[in-house]
């Protein structure tokens, strides 16, 4: 089964190509030509489209397209239960995600996959080496007897199950920790991938097994057409840390794995920085950009500052708006509980909110199709004090209305906010739009 760039190359379109091509106002051809050359990712594994019954919505990533939001679910040590994260996984498409990624790591991992990958309408990723190393610690004792097969093993079989993408720390190499010992962090590695495969390379004294094995792990996604979602394990945790050696020495090695994907037509996803201080974001999101070739950057936030637990969807959505404004392609929210706890429904949905905010303020910088006609919809309505259409623009319509039906009058035409001083009205009332100069 070819992938879906190896399908463009040949000049053929796709099913999932016209599909993006139609949600996104863009040419077909276009969207191939895109793929072909790997600046948009279309994550869709053959099997979960085939389990879905013709559900599945597929969707595209990368240059000229809407910025996508992914959301974070998955059961854990402490709340093992997938029936919460399915509800949350609802939940998340019903307010707009693009993606979901199940990070689980309780007990029964694989029918936690299987059931979230068999819900789910979007795309769906996953942490393998999560996985790999529950498996190692329930089976050898311990993460630093994690085997090579164990991780190729694990790799297969949820790409078997229909993972549409897998976040795979290939760039965690010797090298990339050596720079980070010498240079110095503040908090040295906080990916859970990559303090996994950091500490097993540490303890065994050899090399990132993910990055020995990269051909082998090509094999497998190119026969399930598995998109390769690069991740950042050397990220930031801090402010402090961005923009370091150990980052950059990662990136550039992640650079090298972009092409050698692209060379099989395997389609690849680059992940970037968690914690990046204002001033440094549009450079983070410029070097990716040219060290891995345009491919599609998938950021977590990136968060802003680090003084703000239980705010930290704002301040991801802060960075957030200029990284995808400044080039990414993939916001991964932040809910209200980063840093704190497994988000709650109301977290997931108001982490969605706020991250489609970030992602549709930027598209309007890109000038992505459709992106100014929804904002000048809204401006028509509010000038008309068209309640109903303002709520049906609304990003949030149950927010929108709960707040409007809570603290105005029924039938009240202005806010209460202004009350019988709307700027509205008194300009409807006194502007007479056929006797202003500008129109002779």
């Amino acid at each position: 089964m070819a992938t879906q760039m190896q399908l463009a190359r040949e000049g053929k379109l796709t099913d999932a190509m016209r599909r993006v091509a139609e949600d996104e106002h863009v040419a077909v051809e276009t969207v191939r030509e895109r793929v072909a050359k790997g600046t948009i990712a279309i994550c869709a594994n053959v099997n979960h489209v085939a389990k879905s019954n013709g559900t599945f919505q597929p969707r595209g990533v990368g240059e000229g397209l809407k910025t996508k939001v992914n959301v974070n679910i998955g059961t854990s040590s402490t709340f093992p239960e997938i029936a919460p994260e399915l509800e949350k996984l609802d939940e998340a498409v019903r307010c707009g995600a693009d993606a979901v990624m199940d990070l689980s790591t309780g007990d029964g991992i694989d029918e936690s996959r299987r059931r979230i990958i068999e819900h789910s309408p979007v795309m769906v990723g996953t942490v393998p080496l999560y996985q790999a190393t529950v498996r190692s610690i329930r089976e050898h004792g311990a993460v630093v007897e994690m085997t090579d097969d164990d991780i190729l093993e694990t790799i297969e079989a949820q790409a078997k199950d229909g993972a549409d993408f897998m976040t795979l720390h290939c760039g965690v190499t010797r090298a990339a920790i050596e720079a980070m010992r010498t240079q110095g962090r503040v908090m040295d590695i906080v990916s859970r991938g990559g303090s996994f495969i950091a500490g097993w390379m540490l303890h065994n004294e050899q090399e990132n097994p993910l990055y020995e094995h990269y051909d082998d792990i090509l094999d497998i996604c190119e026969k399930y057409d598995v998109t390769i979602s690069l991740g950042d394990g050397m990220r930031p945790g801090c402010t402090a840390d961005a923009t370091d050696r150990a980052q950059l020495t990662e990136l550039i090695t992640l650079g090298s794995l972009v092409d050698r994907a692209w060379r099989r037509g395997v389609q690849v996803m680059v992940e970037g920085p968690g914690h990046v201080p204002f001033d440094q974001i549009r450079a983070n999101m410029q070097l990716e950009k040219r060290l891995c070739r345009n491919a599609p950057f998938y950021v977590l936030g990136p968060l802003v500052t680090d003084i703000a637990p239980g705010y930290d969807h704002i301040t991801s959505a802060i960075g957030g708006t200029l990284a995808a404004a400044s080039g990414a392609d993939f916001l991964c929210y932040v809910t209200p509980a980063e840093h704190l706890a497994l988000p709650t429904i109301e977290d997931v949905h108001t982490g969605v909110i706020t991250a489609r905010i970030a992602a549709h303020a930027a598209d309007l910088v890109k000038n992505v199709p459709g992106a100014r006609d929804w904002d000048r919809k809204m401006a028509e309505a509010r000038k008309e004090l068209d309640w109903n259409a303002q709520m049906e623009l609304a990003i949030d319509p149950d927010l929108a209305r709960q707040k409007r039906g809570a603290r105005n009058p029924e039938d009240e035409g202005a806010c209460s906010m202004c009350g019988d001083y709307c700027a509205v009205e008194i300009i409807h009332k006194y502007f007479d739009k056929r006797t202003c100069p500008c129109d002779d």
